[in-house]
C-alpha cells in the first residue's frame, strides 16, 4: 500500500503514546528505554510550565514517529529563549517518507510561537543518519556553545 501524506497527523504527544514511542526508539537503540520515556513524558505532560513542543506523528491511527524537546528561558546564563530537541524517531517502516521533517517543521512552528530563535540538539558521532537529517533541516555545529563532558569513575 502506498504512503498517502494527507493521512499523516502531527499532534501533541500524549501519555497513551508511551508504548509506541518506546517501540520505535528500540528499533534504533536495541534497548527498551522505558524509564527514560516514562520520565520524559512526565516532564512534558505534567509540568505546569509545559509548552507544546513534543509531538507525535500518527498514520491511520498508528503512532509512526515522535519528536520531544524543551524550551529554556535563561538557563545556562543564556539570555534568550532557546529550544532543545531531546529525541526524535520515526518507525523504520515509515522512514524516508518525510515524517521526521513534518515533525521538525511543527516543532519549529511551536518554538517560534513562544519567541525561540535558536534550537540545539546533541547527536552521537557515529549516528550518521541522524546527523544527515539534522544537516538537511539546517543544523550546523554551534559556534557559540561547547558541549563539555566529564566521565565519572
Amino acid at each position: 500500500m502506498a504512503f498517502r501524506p494527507e493521512k499523516l497527523i502531527i499532534r501533541p504527544m500524549k501519555k497513551e503514546d508511551f508504548e509506541e514511542i518506546v517501540r520505535i526508539d528500540e528499533q534504533y537503540t536495541k534497548t527498551r528505554r522505558e524509564e527514560y520515556y516514562r520520565r520524559l513524558l512526565w516532564e512534558i505532560l505534567e509540568s505546569e510550565y509545559a509548552i507544546v513542543t513534543s509531538l507525535t506523528a500518527e498514520y491511520d491511527g498508528k503512532v509512526v514517529g515522535y519528536i520531544a524537546g524543551t524550551i529554556f528561558s535563561g538557563e545556562f546564563g543564556i539570555p534568550e529563549s532557546v529550544a532543545y530537541i531531546t529525541t526524535i524517531g520515526v518507525d523504520k517502516e515509515f522512514a524516508g517518507k518525510g515524517i521526521g521533517r513534518e515533525l521538525f517543521d511543527q516543532f519549529i512552528t511551536n518554538a517560534k510561537g513562544v519567541g525561540v530563535k535558536k534550537i540545539f540538539t546533541l547527536v552521537e558521532w557515529e549516528d550518521w543518519a541522524l546527523m544527515d537529517f539534522f544537516r538537511k533541516v539546517g543544523f550546523r555545529p554551534s559556534g557559540s556553545m561547547l558541549n563539555l563532558e566529564l566521565e565519572i569513575p
